[in-house]
């Protein structure tokens, strides 16, 4: 067994496991939610979340908790019997294809335990990169683990470690509130990518800034996903502020990244995220709007084809090379609410300097208080009809954003956020 600084005996790792508060407890429901939904995706009925320690692998989440777990409602087993102490001390993702042929596996007894002929996990990791758990799948026949399963693994471990982050946070805020705004932006960075990713073909820019006091979790989060056919840009607003719109919108964007890995339809993979969230909610009254862009191309010359979902979510613009911006349509019903939401649909073409626009309702309801005069549809038309021929993604976004600052008279109540995709010109 490795004893490197990051191995399972590393006391470095296993303090960082001890702080998460997460050993000695059972599987707990938002755990739970994750491995089901990697269950769907992968079509395997075992999926599994454990921290470990440097002699104990603790269960905390799987499909189904209570046909594993003891009367006292935990289940835990000796790490040097389980395949996770691979993951750990890799660091990295571990993918067996026939657990008897593999001498790392074959002799385990979790592994004969329960009946596991292929074993895939991925690390799940703290705020500081340092590798507290396993996210793992099994299956009961030899299987070889696709890129896109592992990539689907990978995103849930992802927001696993996104609710270990939120707990460790709020720890950290009982015991230190003059913090609470350094927080904030912590965990918004774990929410919001701190810079537009690079996508060959396009530019990206986007702004996005807290309301209120800045000290509490933005509601509003983009992402940008790889898709079999090209990529996906998202959008969307938690209903609420905080730490449960936080959890909220880690499980949105996992989903969305999840489904998007074997889904290209946008109306489906929302529809997908509709179902996630309407069982996580649980009959809360809480909901998240949503816009999600497929981009696929370029099929003839410099042309992408793309595809516009929403789900109540503000409408999108575009923005012409020669300057002229078109509203898109809009509708669709919020996410969460309901256990079958519908999702309205566009489909466009953008050529060489076009660039689609999408953004939240901070941006076109922003008004100054007291003041009942938005931005509005038409602001955001002139906002970015007034940019420069030529004008790139970024300084789209900036003067979207410049814009409505200065309708709320730079006392925005509302979160806003915006994002903007240019295709290139060559």
């Amino acid at each position: 067994m490795a004893v490197g600084r990051f191995g399972v005996a590393s006391s470095d790792r296993v303090a960082a496991v001890r702080a998460t508060r997460l050993l000695e407890t059972g599987p707990e429901e938002a755990f739970n939610r994750l491995t089901r939904l990697g269950s769907a995706i992968l079509g395997t009925p075992m999926v599994a979340l454990t921290v470990v320690d440097d002699v104990r692998s603790f269960l905390k989440g799987a499909p189904d908790p209570a046909v594993i777990c003891g009367p006292d409602g935990t289940y835990e087993s000796p790490v040097k019997d389980a395949a996770c102490h691979l993951v750990i001390d890799a660091g990295d993702v571990v993918a067996i294809r026939d657990t008897a042929a593999d001498a790392r596996t074959r002799d385990l007894p979790q592994i004969h335990d329960f009946a596991a002929a292929s074993w895939v996990g991925v690390p799940v990791q703290d705020p500081d990169g340092v590798v507290v758990g396993n996210f793992c799948a099994m299956d009961g026949v030899p299987r070889d683990w696709t890129d896109a399963e592992v990539a689907a693994l990978r995103d849930l471990a992802l927001a696993a470690a996104g609710e270990i982050a939120l707990r460790l946070a709020v720890l950290a805020a009982d015991e230190q509130a003059a913090e609470a705004a350094a927080l904030a932006e912590v965990l918004e960075q774990s929410l919001v990518p701190t810079a537009p990713p690079e996508v060959p073909g396009v530019a990206i820019g986007t702004r996005f800034h807290a309301g209120g006091s800045g000290v509490e979790v933005m509601g509003d989060f983009y992402d940008v996903i790889p898709t079999p056919t090209g990529f996906g840009v998202v959008i969307g607003d938690v209903c609420g502020r905080g730490a449960l719109a936080a959890r909220a919108t880690a499980m949105a964007r996992a989903a969305v990244r999840t489904a998007a890995h074997s889904e290209a339809d946008p109306v489906r993979v929302l529809g997908t995220v509709n179902e996630v969230l309407h069982a996580w909610f649980a009959g809360r009254v809480s909901f998240v709007t949503c816009a999600y862009a497929t981009f696929t191309g370029p099929t003839t010359g410099s042309a992408w084809r793309v595809r516009v979902a929403s789900a109540g979510h503000p409408p999108g613009f575009v923005r012409r090379a020669a300057g002229h911006v078109e509203q898109l349509d809009a509708g669709g019903l919020v996410l969460g609410l309901l256990e079958a939401a519908p999702i309205a649909a566009q489909d466009l073409e953008l050529v060489a300097g076009d660039s689609l626009v999408l953004h939240t309702d901070g941006i076109s309801e922003a008004h100054r208080a007291g003041d009942d005069e938005q931005l509005d549809e038409a602001g955001v038309i002139a906002a970015l009809g007034s940019a420069a021929p030529g004008a790139d993604a970024d300084r789209l976004a900036e003067i979207l954003a410049a814009a409505a600052y200065t309708q709320a008279g730079d006392t925005a109540s509302d979160d806003a956020g915006v994002v903007v995709v240019r295709i290139a010109v060559a």
